[in-house]
């Protein structure tokens, strides 16, 4: 249903949307939708800094064979 609206039904959408909500309102949603974006881009930075950082976890460095006599 949605892949046939095209290009004149996007700017028939984004008219009704303009005339109902009216320009400061829609350019305020669109400011903080802007703003949650950046906010998710920056939590998904820290956080892959904070793992690149993180000390490597200890590994079993017995050798194969001393842990197949046990």
């Amino acid at each position: 249903m949605l892949n046939n609206i095209g290009l004149p039904g996007l700017l028939l959408i984004a008219v009704v949307v303009l005339v109902l909500f009216g320009r400061g309102k829609v350019s305020s949603l669109m400011g903080e939708v802007g703003k949650g974006i950046n906010a998710f881009k920056k939590g998904i930075k820290e956080e892959t800094a904070e793992i690149e950082n993180r000390p490597e976890t200890t590994r079993d460095v017995t050798p194969a064979s001393e842990r197949d006599k046990v």
